[in-house]
């Protein structure tokens, strides 16, 4: 199974604004156990694509911090499971999700931009 984590490449956290992702860490999971992982960029998307793009690339979860309702909506459309919420260190979060402990809040939500995430 491949997921894929927001990914902030200075400090290995996980990124806060899935819609301003410039880059993903995917992990490749087998048996409870990260066996692969490595950095891409977001192949030009923002927001609305990520999720398509991410899908093509065979991911089938994404771990997360902060998304808008736009975003909900195309990580729900994409057909993504995701793990909203998350802070800290994304191999720490991808080792949770691989152990099953992972928890995810999906109240968790960019609510600041004013309208333009809608369509």
């Amino acid at each position: 199974m491949k997921i894929a984590v927001t990914y902030e490449k200075e400090t290995g956290n996980v990124f806060q604004h899935f819609g301003k992702t410039q880059f993903f860490k995917i992990y490749t999971i087998e048996n409870g156990k990260i066996v692969s992982s490595e950095v891409i960029d977001n192949g030009g998307n923002g927001h609305h694509d990520l999720p398509p793009y991410l899908k093509s690339l065979g991911v089938e979860t994404i771990i997360l911090g902060n998304r808008g309702q736009g975003a909900v909506d195309a990580i729900a459309a994409s057909g993504l499971k995701e793990y909203p919420g998350i802070t800290g260190s994304a191999d720490d979060a991808a080792e949770l999700f691989a152990k099953g402990e992972l928890k995810p809040n999906f109240f968790a939500k960019c609510d600041h931009h004013g309208e333009h995430h809608h369509e």
